[in-house]
């Protein structure tokens, strides 16, 4: 039997085949194959070095009080690195049992002077969160504790503080994290209502990571069908008509991450918020209903028309969902110049709004929202002045009975729910996920548009390319550009 091993230096292009002399070609087993480094560690460990520059590839160890600044009951110090052990033999006395919370006495290791006693625990890597030795103190949280441990750790050598984010880029380089996972952990810190915090935790868990995988394996395995027609072309047994199973595998791929993709933001408002501006003609109720809805004087009221000059925001929590509500100036032609300039950042805000709340007084002439392509919700106003008056579309309100507010908020959670899916499983939540996504997406149409009749050469870069946008979606290649970005927005001790 006639055997050839292909290989390649790209993770995408590492399929190794065993031609047997039929058509079949068959993946080697992973035992099969000669030892060769991961070069996605080999990446990320170099992207490691360059983020450190003269402190050293990840050879130092890193410090942090995790726990938050200001005095507590309880403080948290974590450390990160090879001197782990060394920290607590001269801190301690000994290396607490790994996984095991242990009673024990930390001093400073100059003089011998207790600075607390405590918690101590060590996690040893690579089963830990960061894929380093880790240890955590847990110390009363009194300014003089805190600053005492973190001054004795600084004096040993080796140890410095941690960067922002630096525990989770060091998980990240060791691969204990991608870079999807690093993202959904941020907004499990950022969250502050039950769905963001939900759809966090999610991806968090690796549901978007592991169909980023998928997608993948079977994009390398159309890959490598492709690429083994073209280097087995000489033979002749070997059979040419792979376009059938690419075809497949790449429409299957390209129907996933549509459907992933057509979810109009919706991941990304449930993180960011869902934009809710109150608009209507001056003297309609705006500024009341704003503070109705927020239950605190966010805004003055008057009857005064055109009081309002400015856009005042404040955040609401509807079932789960964040909303950024947003009272206006009254929409009317003329005024003087300042109330002319509040109209103009009515409108830009109205523009950029997922939801309007349209207010008009009852029983006045219904004018039409002019603003086409925005979801509106109708709200006649003062209801108590106009009982026979009230509008048969929309919703009807009173600020003085409280009539019509109950059915408002009612309606108005059930429409920033479905702009933000808290009734789906919506996995975007990062511009830079929907890009990634979109890039592969697109090499997937042109790959599928052109058929076999553009050549194998040029079909296998196609697929190159879709795999490659996915690698750097995860963070397996290509992402010097984003990781300071992305750890930057976690806190110290992160």
């Amino acid at each position: 039997m006639r055997s050839r091993v292909r290989g390649g230096s790209a993770d995408s292009r590492r399929a190794r085949y065993l031609w047997t002399g039929k058509t079949t070609f068959v993946r080697l087993a992973k035992q099969d194959l000669p030892p060769s480094p991961d070069p996605r560690l080999a990446a990320r460990i170099d992207l490691s070095r360059k983020g450190r520059g003269e402190r050293g590839a990840m050879s130092d160890t890193i410090f942090a009080l995790s726990s938050g600044q200001g005095r507590a009951g309880i403080a948290v110090i974590r450390m990160s690195g090879p001197g782990v052990r060394v920290a607590f033999q001269h801190l301690c006395g000994k290396v607490p049992e790994p996984r095991k919370a242990r009673l024990m006495a930390v001093k400073d290791p100059q003089d011998g002077s207790l600075i607390d006693r405590g918690i101590c625990l060590f996690f040893a890597g690579p089963r830990s969160f960061t894929g380093e030795d880790m240890g955590e103190f847990q110390l009363h949280g009194g300014r003089a504790v805190v600053a005492g441990l973190l001054a004795a750790l600084g004096k040993l050598p080796g140890f410095r503080p941690a960067d922002a984010g630096e525990f989770t880029r060091r998980a990240f380089v060791n691969g204990r994290l991608d870079l999807v996972e690093v993202e959904a952990l941020g907004d499990v810190i950022n969250a502050e209502t039950k769905g963001q915090l939900k759809l966090a935790q999610r991806l968090a868990g690796g549901d978007l990571s592991r169909r980023i995988q998928a997608w993948r394996d079977e994009l390398v395995s159309a890959m490598a069908l492709v690429e083994a027609l073209i280097d087995f072309s000489d033979e002749a047994d070997v059979d040419e008509d792979t376009d059938a199973p690419v075809t497949r595998r790449a429409e299957a791929v390209l129907r996933d991450i549509e459907q992933v993709l057509d979810d109009q933001g919706r991941g990304e408002r449930l993180r960011d918020g869902v934009g809710v501006v109150i608009a209507g003609p001056p003297n309609a109720g705006k500024s009341t209903l704003l503070n109705l809805l927020s239950r605190r004087e966010a805004a003055i009221v008057s009857p005064i028309a055109g009081t309002t000059r400015d856009v005042i925001e404040v955040q609401l929590d509807l079932a789960g969902v964040p909303v950024s509500l947003a009272d206006t100036a009254g929409l009317r032609e003329g005024g003087d110049s300042i109330e002319s300039i509040g109209v103009e950042r009515a409108r830009a805000r109205i523009a950029g709004s997922d939801l309007v709340l349209w207010l008009e007084p009852a029983g006045e002439v219904a004018v039409q929202a002019p603003f086409p392509g925005v979801a509106v919700i109708r709200v006649a106003t003062k209801a108590d002045l106009a009982k026979d008056a009230l509008p048969p579309d929309g919703i009807s309100v009173s600020a003085v009975t409280g009539f019509g507010i109950e059915e408002l908020v009612r309606v108005l959670t059930e429409r920033v729910r479905d702009l933000a899916g808290a009734n789906e499983s919506v996995l975007i939540t990062h511009a830079r996920q929907r890009s990634g996504l979109s890039a592969c997406a697109k090499e997937l149409r042109g790959l599928l548009a052109q058929g076999s009749g553009e050549g194998a050469e040029l079909r296998a870069e196609r697929l190159r390319l879709a795999i490659r946008a996915l690698e750097r979606l995860s963070g397996r290649v290509d992402v010097e550009d984003v990781l300071g970005e992305i750890f930057a927005s976690f806190c110290i001790g992160k």
